[in-house]
């Protein structure tokens, strides 16, 4: 038994939590669920009131009328007391003292009727102006809600369009291009550099040269200059 009283709860529990849950992912539901609920309640409200207006119109009628045969049964008392007709005075007194009773009652009866039928007009007028503020609190929040989940995705948006990465990439092929572009002129200092010491290496190569055809034909014989000549 107390098992069965657990499982209760907790399935009322995990019922409880996706009511809600539906409730938050469609809030224009709830808004209108509790405008219907409000005018369901407006709507006995205004029949109950009715029904107060209806009984009150009635009594009201049938005081006048009370009124009217409590007036003539006084007019018809002073006429038997005139005559000092007492056969017909005795019935007209029970009838006037009836007819005061009545009024009484009815007069009571009609100002109750009149005191609940304007708390009712009151309570409609309320619930009337309840109802126009939920309406136009549900146009205001939903508006709410839509430029909050307007700017949500819009972060979401911003978010996922980061620039981090593609500052990396910028970055990575600029030192690139720069490392290129020094690789070059490197290569460039390197190849003049190479043309002078193959300049030098041609120099000293040209030296050595003409100093070994300089030893290999020996070395030079005076020259006799004739005296005929001179």
């Amino acid at each position: 038994m107390h098992a069965r009283s657990r499982l209760r709860h907790l399935l009322r529990g995990v019922f409880a939590q996706w009511v809600r849950r539906r409730e938050r992912r469609h809030p224009g539901a709830v808004y209108e669920a509790a405008i219907t609920e409000r005018v369901e309640q407006y709507e006995s409200l205004r029949r109950a009131a009715a029904g107060v207006i209806y009984l009150r119109g009635k009594l009201d009628t049938q005081l006048r009328d009370a009124r009217t045969q409590l007036e003539a049964a006084e007019l018809r008392l002073g006429a038997a007391l005139d005559r000092d007709d007492d056969a017909a005075g005795l019935p007209l007194v029970r009838r006037r003292e009836a007819l005061r009773a009545e009024v009484a009652r009815l007069t009571a009866e009609l100002e109750a009727l009149t005191g609940e039928a304007e708390v009712a007009k009151q309570n409609l007028i309320a619930f009337g102006e309840e109802i126009g503020r939920l309406r136009d609190e549900k146009v205001r929040m939903l508006a709410r809600l839509a430029n909050a989940r307007a700017r949500v995705r819009l972060q979401r948006t911003l978010n996922g369009l980061s620039t981090d990465a593609d500052v990396r990439a910028l970055e990575a092929v600029r030192e690139d291009i720069e490392r290129q572009s020094h690789e070059a002129h490197l290569g460039h200092e390197l190849g003049d550099l190479d043309g002078l010491r193959n300049a030098e290496a041609d120099a000293v190569a040209r030296a050595h040269w003409e100093e070994l055809k300089r030893v290999r034909r020996g070395p030079l014989l005076p020259m006799i200059i004739p005296q005929n000549a001179a």
